[in-house]
């Protein structure tokens, strides 16, 4: 059964987009001019400050307004995406499927915590801050996509990439939500450096075929992201950068596994690899420092 958390979390999501949707809607046209355009983008903007509002003087309780807040701005974002990549010029129509990937994803990150691990949500579950370089690696893609889309049209209107991009962005979010949710009340945001009561080494599922199913749904999902905005130089900069982010991760993280489990995780670092390409993780024997 779902903590009163996560109904929140669907509440606010879902009704900002069915409020957004339905009222909106009567101006959705599959055609382009300014002045429709300007009306479709301010017509939800002033619905959304208008459901800020209601949420404000609606949850007395600062927890769920924290959640309530961040769920209706994911849903405004979703809402928009799906907007955009219906209603806009064809050269800017992938960042309404990119946005409403980046909506959902961090909606239903929130709530896969709930799921697998109620006892660690907070505001935080939803990766909004997740760090000062994850958004400014999404800035980046946005200034290239804006620069792109100015200079080369026909470039962003490369169909084959949103689709390849969107299949890629959904494997990635599926494996991590299932991943989590395998783990169950095992799966953190943050890795853990003192073992809880009842933690335990997870080997079945997804799990059976990688040892960080999470790790690779994300790093996909993250290149999945790019290859959508048909952003050529941000593909090849999130592909890097994720990889060595995640490289670094599963170093630290497998050091604190072995602690943890000692020759069970030997034995499962033997039968099965990382999932991410020429990661390899922490092996015994390997020096413990900068790697």
């Amino acid at each position: 059964m779902l903590v009163h958390e996560a109904k929140v979390c669907i509440v606010n999501f879902l009704a900002t987009v069915a409020v957004i949707f339905g009222i909106s809607s009567t101006e959705f046209r599959f055609e382009y001019s300014f002045e429709r355009w300007f009306i479709i983008f301010w017509s939800p903007l002033l619905l959304y400050i208008i459901i800020n509002f209601i949420i404000r003087f609606y949850y007395t309780d600062s927890s769920d307004y924290q959640i309530a807040v961040r769920a209706c701005f994911l849903g405004y974002v979703f809402a928009m995406g799906v907007f955009i990549f219906f209603l806009a010029p064809e050269h800017i129509r992938a960042f309404g499927l990119y946005a409403a990937i980046m909506g959902t994803f961090h909606w239903t990150e929130y709530l896969g915590i709930a799921i697998s691990n109620p006892s660690t949500l907070s505001a935080d579950s939803f990766v909004l801050n997740h760090s000062a370089h994850y958004l400014l690696a999404a800035i980046s893609s946005w200034i290239e996509f804006a620069l792109e889309s100015y200079f080369f049209h026909n470039l962003k209107s490369q169909w084959i990439f949103w689709i390849i991009g969107f299949l890629l962005c959904i494997f990635g979010d599926v494996l991590r939500k299932i991943a989590m949710i395998t783990a169950h009340n095992n799966f953190t945001h943050i890795v853990q450096f003192v073992r809880n009561e009842g933690h335990k080494l997870v080997t079945h599922g997804v799990y059976s075929r990688m040892r960080h199913p999470s790790y690779v749904g994300w790093f996909w999902w993250s290149i999945g992201t790019q290859i959508i905005l048909v952003n050529p130089l941000c593909t090849v900069l999130y592909a890097i950068i994720s990889w060595i982010f995640f490289r670094e991760r599963v170093y630290v993280e497998e050091i604190t596994l072995h602690n943890f489990f000692g020759d069970e995780y030997v034995e499962y670092q033997k039968n099965v690899g990382t999932g991410l390409p020429f990661i390899r993780g922490y092996h015994l024997g390997m020096p413990i420092g900068p790697h």
